[in-house]
């Protein structure tokens, strides 16, 4: 049973062994310490105000406490494992000295250091080193400080707050009793993974050293001062982080607060994204690479683009989500011309693919970690985060081709995931972690959910500990290169949707700093957490806006407000771009900012809609006034016009007047909306491009866009529309060929000599910009002459690719739009992303795909890419159906014929 928090024991501890039993027998309650002040102001502030300055909390100082078991006497004390609330074989205390205040180069004040062991029990398992310090003057509170990285060094409790103010001295110098320990392994490096091939050196590092260290402590604080604490709290950074949240979700009653700095709590995932990174630096002899040229060519790129989108060219990006819609277009400046290395003015292909990696959340495929975690939240490379240059030590390496292990000429991020996969996972030195897939480990992924399960602090159920009025406070910066802080902002949001905003509001504070890393960055904060922590469970003072100093060397001293998620510090517009009155927290988006696809000036897109219309829509983004004119229809005359005024709905959405039709700008010059149906209340979803193939050339030449595709869409009769899949060829002389299955009548691999067929061809027609399509005999060969005009089609070029569209137009009972993409393998991540979808029942929803998870319209449902062709994606029972992706057109198609649906949209 685990040892209760703050219990006096009932037998004596063999040092003086019927004195100190007396002492312990008498042990009783107290008065608590005050201490510290508060950080933040009482009253929290109104949305869009700028930092408070309410003044602290009164300071209740430490007294001076007569030991009732001396310092010394604590030397050789042995604490038997029975009160240690996990399996050990007990601790002993090596030794304790008295260091007095006047002690040279002692700035902590007279007081107990103690340091001693906890046995394992597997013989071949280290001990757990332990220090604890015990000041004279006790303000009766204890503090736990975490470790960092692969730990293997002793954290002696000596330290300052992380990121606390630099002239506020070390917790133990002010009165507190403070203790840490080398979480079960020692090593000279803290990137130093080989503890872990032992089964209980990993759990101590996953966190049962904490657990057992406690005890041991609460044990000896309880011994010499004949009275337990009043107050604990835990302070960890990175691993220690993870160190702080691991232990409130599994020990909730051990501690009344806790800080967690850019906590690496999604531990396994970061891992895993860590190996991703590198299979992509190192992919191809190193094709994948960046030099600190290219590195440094996209950190600049990035802060021209995004610097200013927080209204302050201050070299720190605030605006990350509106920045992180730019990533395309970022991306497109960087690309050597041809996909080819052109030298350090431009990207590869090969590796922009890395950026990629580095940026975009890695999705894991058939397996999920502990507490059904997904994903690894990606690094915000895009969004202003350093992996080059002074402000960070953590770099991609020198050397296209890694060692084997992995050194420090490596890329950081690396070395920390091979030694993961050799010492956690798979437990072979020799191990080559390029060929482990992270995404989808095979043999494995049970191994992978095992170490996860030890070593992971995401279990989002704090109840327990919030429940008895524990406080968190978590810190990220929004630039961290090591611990992505989108996994803890994951982590915050399944938090919210478990306990509830209620409970988060009365016991959790997120803050996140711009220009952030790891330590590391432009922007470096100093606040006072821990004065911050105690107002609030001391004083119930909850903390709200506070202000946040930069210790950069050459910015040292400006101030911006700390903000709670999702807001980010925007500047006013005039004063001093250093003071945070200046800034106010908001969560807003400017426009068109947030919409960088918006054209530059009047633009005019050419497509169809679900009704086999042809259409022209002009979009004036002056006045975001548009008009759409209807080219061919069989319901409507040409020339028809519909106009409006979109208004603007965030992340490149607009309502429309049709009907409550959505557009949407997507990269590469994609239209996505709808447009009013002919009779009714609803609309039809049309889809358009910027730039069309036009072919007007004798003899006629479709080599650019000939290929064979899939094709998705529906047919609209009299009545309700049914969905269309198939395969369709598109040949270099213009004629074409649809097959569809013979026993589904839905997608297969083309083949010629298809029974379930329709063939045809297509002409240009320069007076409507697009082709007619001509259907001929379905049992005749290919041919360009005679057949019967039967609709036409757009051929879009999205980034010089083929998204053809063919508009239906053959009768009243069959009409509609079909969308073709390649018959070729469609790798999962190709389409991530958020689009704005529409339906042919005249519904705009949003879609979503990550993986293999996908969303339409709130349900959710698992993907099988490549199923039942290459090239397609079939989504499970959740959202019965099938999706096509081209260029960041997404359609899908259900297979339920009880409710049949086609829906068909742009990623934004």
């Amino acid at each position: 049973m685990p040892f209760p928090r703050f219990s006096r024991p009932t037998s004596a501890i063999q040092v003086v062994p019927l004195c100190l039993a007396l002492l312990l027998a008498a042990c009783g309650g107290g008065g608590g310490g005050g201490g510290g002040f508060a950080a933040f102001p009482v009253t929290p502030t109104s949305p869009g105000s700028g930092p408070s300055a309410e003044p602290d909390p009164p300071v209740t100082p430490p007294v001076t406490v007569t030991p009732k078991v001396s310092c010394a006497s604590l030397a050789n004390m042995d604490i038997p494992a029975g009160r240690i609330g996990l399996p050990t074989q007990g601790a002993t205390v090596a030794t304790a000295v008295d260091v007095a205040a006047n002690e040279p180069g002692n700035q902590l004040g007279a007081h107990c250091r103690v340091r001693g062991s906890i046995r394992s029990v597997d013989a071949n398992a280290p001990v757990i080193n332990f220090q604890l310090n015990l000041p004279q003057q006790w303000n009766q509170k204890l503090i736990h400080f975490g470790g960092g990285g692969f730990n293997g060094r002793l954290i002696d409790g000596t330290e300052t707050v992380r990121f606390g103010p630099p002239d506020k001295p070390a917790p133990l110098a002010l009165g507190y009793a403070t203790f840490g320990d080398d979480s079960g392994h020692q090593s000279s490096s803290i990137t130093d993974g080989r503890f872990a091939a032992n089964d209980e050196s990993l759990a101590n590092y996953g966190g049962q050293s904490l657990k057992k260290t406690h005890d041991v402590v609460m044990q000896i604080v309880l011994a010499h001062y004949a009275d337990a604490p009043k107050k604990a709290y835990f302070l960890g950074t990175s691993t220690g982080g993870r160190d702080a949240l691991a232990y409130i979700q599994r020990w909730p009653t051990d501690y009344d607060g806790v800080v967690a700095n850019e906590p690496a709590l999604n531990y396994s995932g970061t891992r895993l994204s860590n190996v991703a990174v590198g299979r992509a630096l190192y992919a191809n002899g190193g094709a994948g690479w960046l030099n600190v040229a290219k590195t440094l060519l996209v950190q600049r790129t990035v802060l021209q683009a995004c610097d200013r989108l927080d209204g302050a060219a201050d070299s720190i990006v605030s605006n990350v989500e509106s920045c992180r819609l730019l990533n395309a277009q970022i991306l497109a400046s960087l690309r050597c011309s041809g996909g080819t290395d052109n030298g350090d003015g431009c990207l590869s292909d090969a590796q922009l693919t890395t950026v990629r990696t580095i940026e975009s959340p890695l999705v894991f495929s058939g397996y999920t970690l502990a507490n059904g975690v997904g994903r690894a939240g990606g690094y915000n490379l895009l969004e202003g985060a350093l992996v080059a240059g002074p402000y960070t030590t953590r770099d991609l390496g020198t050397r296209p081709v890694p060692a084997n292990p992995a050194t420090s000429a490596d890329a950081n991020m690396y070395v920390t995931g091979d030694q993961w996969v050799k010492y956690f996972v798979t437990r072979s030195e020799a191990f080559d972690s390029l060929g482990f897939d992270p995404a989808a480990p095979g043999p494995w992924a049970a191994r992978v959910a095992e170490v996860s399960a030890i070593t992971d602090a995401t279990n989002p159920q704090l109840t327990p500990f919030l429940a008895r009025g524990g406080k968190l406070i978590l810190l990220h910066g929004l630039a961290d290169e090591v611990i992505s802080p989108n996994s803890t902002i994951d982590y915050f949001q399944q938090l919210t949707a478990t306990v509830g905003a209620d409970a988060v509001q009365r016991g959790v504070r997120f803050y996140t700093v711009p220009g952030m890393g790891h330590g590391t960055g432009v922007f470096i904060p100093s606040w006072d957490s821990l004065a911050a922590l105690e107002g609030w469970v001391e004083g119930g003072m909850a903390p709200a806006t506070g202000v946040a100093m930069d210790t950069v060397a050459g910015s040292f001293g400006r101030t911006r407000p700390l903000c709670r998620f999702p807001s980010w510090p925007k500047y006013r517009g005039s004063g001093s771009l250093d003071a945070a009155i200046n800034y106010s927290c908001v969560t807003e988006v400017g426009d068109p900012l947030a919409c960088p696809n918006l054209p530059a000036a009047a633009t005019r897109y050419k497509g169809g809609n679900s009704l086999g219309e042809e259409l022209d829509v002009l979009v004036d983004p002056s006045t975001l006034a548009y008009t759409v004119t209807v080219n061919a229809s069989l319901d409507r005359a040409a020339g028809t016009q519909r106009a409006g005024t979109l208004a603007a709905r965030g992340a490149c959405t607009y309502a429309s007047a049709e009907n409550g039709a959505v557009f949407s700008f997507g990269a590469g010059g994609v239209l996505q909306g709808g447009v009013a149906a002919p009779a009714g209340g609803s609309f039809a979803p049309l889809v358009a491009f910027q730039t069309t193939f036009e072919n007007a050339a004798t003899p006629t030449v479709f080599n650019p866009v000939a290929n064979i595709f899939n094709a998705a869409g529906a047919q609209q009769g009299a009545g309700a529309a049914s969905s269309y899949a198939g395969a369709v060829r598109l040949r270099n002389a213009g004629t074409f060929q649809y097959c569809r299955d013979a026993v589904t009548g839905g997608f297969m691999n083309y083949d010629p000599n298809c029974t379930q067929t329709e063939k045809g061809y297509v002409t240009w027609t320069a007076a409507r910009q697009a082709f007619d399509v001509y259907t001929t005999a379905p049992g005749g060969g290919a041919t360009t002459t005679g057949g019967t005009l039967s609709g036409s089609m757009v051929i879009g070029l999205v980034g010089g690719s083929a998204v053809p569209l063919h508009l239906v137009r053959e009768s009243a009972a069959n009409r509609g739009m079909r969308f073709m993409a390649p018959q070729q393998s469609l790798a999962a991540g190709a389409a991530d992303g958020l689009y704005a979808m529409a339906s042919v029942q005249g519904e705009s929803r949003e879609a979503t795909v990550a993986g293999t998870a996908f969303n339409l319209g709130g349900a959710t449902a698992s993907l099988s890419y490549d199923t039942p062709v290459p090239g397609v994606a079939q989504a499970d029972a959740g959202r019965p159906g099938f999706f096509l992706f081209n260029q960041g057109v997404l359609a899908y198609v259900s297979s339920s014929s009880a409710s049949a649906a086609f829906d068909i949209g742009a990623r934004h």
